[in-house]
């Protein structure tokens, strides 16, 4: 991979490997399947690389293979608030992809990732043509409804154990990210970027989680013993 290229410039056809970890192309036809492949295209994004920026027109439908990303947006004030994690599995943007509106987030790359992008023009014909594609996305919109709510809700807590823990539910999510499993992939870093917190504080609360027997911290990763805790408990 040449790194010194723009994203655009480093994107290429998916293998089939990247191609079975996208969850909605089980659900479609054999030749809706073979609309989609045809126009999916696949990019090596970098840590800190930017696949949608406020105002930009949209003209991919993303989502992500391998890595994390982050969906955040500044306030005139210069502040950033963070809507979302995009752990692998995730597909987002539907809603601006629909209407063909300019992105009103930034996505940007919090590590190494391979993202994937559907064409939007083949985003509507497969809206037009698959019943399936169209239960994917209407399933999206309603779970995305839900956790931009908690979002605005997290980023209104005090408490940083609350705020830690129902952001790392967020990232459980079975339905916007399928390609999680049992084992986040994440650094304290990654989280501390995610939660609005310094490093120090999110290790603070992962301890005290871990202590409360509701996640295990492993090599490279959190793995999440009693995720309804997560959701609902409070902590004092």
């Amino acid at each position: 991979m040449t790194t010194d290229l723009p994203l655009h410039k480093r994107r290429r056809a998916p293998d089939a490997r990247e191609l079975a970890g996208i969850p909605w192309l089980a659900l479609l036809l054999p030749a809706e399947r073979e609309q989609a492949v045809a126009g999916l295209i696949v990019g090596d994004a970098l840590p800190g690389d930017y696949l949608c920026r406020v105002g930009k027109p949209v003209t991919y439908w993303f989502g992500v293979v391998e890595g994390l990303l982050k969906m955040s947006s500044d306030n005139a004030q210069g502040a950033t608030m963070t809507f979302a994690g995009l752990p692998p599995g995730g597909w987002f943007g539907e809603g601006t992809a629909l209407k063909r509106e300019p992105y009103r987030y930034n996505i940007q790359a919090l590590r190494k990732s391979v993202v994937a992008g559907l064409p939007v023009d083949t985003f509507h014909w497969l809206l037009d043509h698959s019943i399936g594609f169209n239960r994917f996305v209407m399933n999206q919109l309603n779970e995305r409804l839900g956790q931009f709510i908690a979002a605005r809700e997290i980023d209104r807590m005090n408490n940083p154990d609350l705020r830690v823990a129902r952001s790392l539910a967020a990232l459980f999510n079975p339905v916007l990210y399928p390609g999680v499993g049992e084992i986040l992939r994440i650094t304290q870093q990654e989280m501390a970027y995610l939660v609005g917190l310094s490093r120090q504080r999110v290790n603070e609360a992962l301890a005290h989680l871990q202590a409360q027997g509701i996640i295990r911290i492993e090599y490279g990763g959190l793995r999440v013993l009693d995720l309804q805790a997560l959701r609902s408990s409070i902590f004092t």
